[in-house]
């Protein structure tokens, strides 16, 4: 008897749920919801990204697996219905990336999609989710017009935007003395988005914009750029692009003695992934802005450890981890919903705060933005780094509500005047 007694024990406790430091109660009406108000036998969620070109190693199959680790927290099951995560290359081409977001609620019963990647593609999946009452959780794209003139009532827009980019870096450093600026610019809506934030910042602290060029996508060579950006004796030569764009640019840039001339290099829009591929001795002294950096504390610390099995090693960009956030809170509201359905779904999102590794009770405004705090960081020199993905320090915390655009300067039509 005493030996059944300790198997049924153990069993018990094999059969626990996971419970995580951040984690909240789910709520207890939501389990009994019948599965009759699920669209149906499945809750399938799509990351829709770039799997193979520039942006890849920032969202790509991390932020796939970011998605399934959120699902594993709910025992892969929402409302007594199995959760199967689905992902597709959208190239960075807003075309496709329509036609894929399309295809996907049309005729795949895709309920909601996630990450999104490039602004422009971002931009083209949230007319189709806006059209088709689905969810759009957008953890990878910059810019603002998704809560501003662009905003839709079931689109969410974690992680970052240009302003809180332009808020955190352009300020920043115009205000420490490097108040004349170049751009070198992606020549998309991101780019163009990110310089408009930034320059408006620089601006307000009393500095200057010389001048900036243009360049297309996923471009190998920056010599003609670089020349201009240095001919303009600009103190700061201001990178308003992404991945592997501005891993070729800031390697051009110290090819082109462009630090040891007296201009400093400010990437507006810097991941971890980046800092990883050029190495501490190319990035030391780089200040950049993010919404997540896996050292802050105990609870990122441990959640790391968690993504780095499922990933590689590799620690999660923000983009990775505001992938996590965002499908972690809409199984939440669908438990708490009781239906997947994507209008009740959206406005749980928005009645319920953001709680996780990352987010402490943050809140959702009516346009769609998560008003998560973010940090200003700079990259550390290589005698400073003790261990793996050991790259930042934190010099300030922006509180949310701070560091995005204030509502009352929306362009967002769902905001109330």
């Amino acid at each position: 008897m005493l030996h059944r007694r300790k198997a049924l024990l153990c069993a018990s406790l094999i059969a626990l749920p996971l419970v995580l430091p951040w984690a909240t109660p789910r709520p207890a009406q939501a389990q009994a919801q019948p599965p009759a108000h699920l669209s149906d036998e499945v809750v399938r969620i799509g990351v829709l990204n770039d799997q193979s070109s520039v942006y890849a190693d920032i969202g790509g199959q991390g932020s796939v697996a970011a998605a399934r680790l959120a699902a594993a927290e709910f025992g892969n099951k929402v409302l007594g219905r199995p959760i199967e995560i689905v992902f597709a290359d959208s190239q960075n081409r807003a075309d496709i990336a329509s036609a894929t977001a399309r295809r996907w609620i049309d005729s795949e019963r895709v309920d909601v999609i996630a990450d999104g990647s490039a602004s422009s593609s971002s931009l083209a999946i949230q007319e189709v989710t806006k059209e088709k009452k689905k969810v759009f959780l957008a953890s990878g794209p910059a810019t603002s017009d998704l809560t501003g003139k662009f905003c839709s009532p079931t689109g969410f827009h974690f992680t970052y935007d240009t302003y809180a980019l332009a808020y955190g870096t352009g300020r920043a450093l115009t205000q420490q003395g490097g108040n004349t600026w170049f751009f070198i610019t992606a020549d998309y809506t991101f780019g163009h988005a990110l310089e408009r934030d930034t320059s408006a910042f620089v601006r307000d602290a009393g500095g200057k914009v010389l001048g900036s060029v243009r360049h297309p996508l996923n471009t190998a060579d920056f010599s003609s750029f670089l020349l201009q950006a240095q001919g303009s004796r600009a103190k700061v030569v201001g990178f308003a692009n992404a991945g592997t764009d501005f891993d070729n640019a800031l390697k051009q840039a110290a090819e082109f003695g462009l630090v040891k001339g007296g201009q400093r290099m400010a990437g507006m829009l810097v991941f971890i992934s980046n800092i990883h591929a050029l190495g501490l001795p190319v990035t030391q002294g780089l200040v950049a802005t993010t919404s997540y950096y896996w050292d802050r504390d105990e609870r990122t610390r441990d959640w790391h450890k968690r993504f780095a099995a499922a990933h590689g090693g590799r620690a999660a960009t923000m983009v990775q981890a505001g992938t996590y956030s965002a499908v972690r809170h809409y199984l939440r509201a669908v438990e708490a919903a009781g239906t997947d359905e994507g209008e009740a779904v959206a406005a749980m999102m928005r009645r319920m705060p953001v709680q996780d590794m990352n987010n402490d009770n943050v809140r959702i405004r009516e346009d769609g933005r998560v008003l998560h705090d973010m940090l200003l960081v700079q990259a550390k020199a290589p005698g400073e780094s003790k261990n793996p993905w050991d790259y930042y320090r934190i010099l300030t915390r922006i509180p949310g509500e701070e560091a995005f655009r204030p509502l009352a300067q929306s362009e967002c039509p769902l905001v109330k005047r």
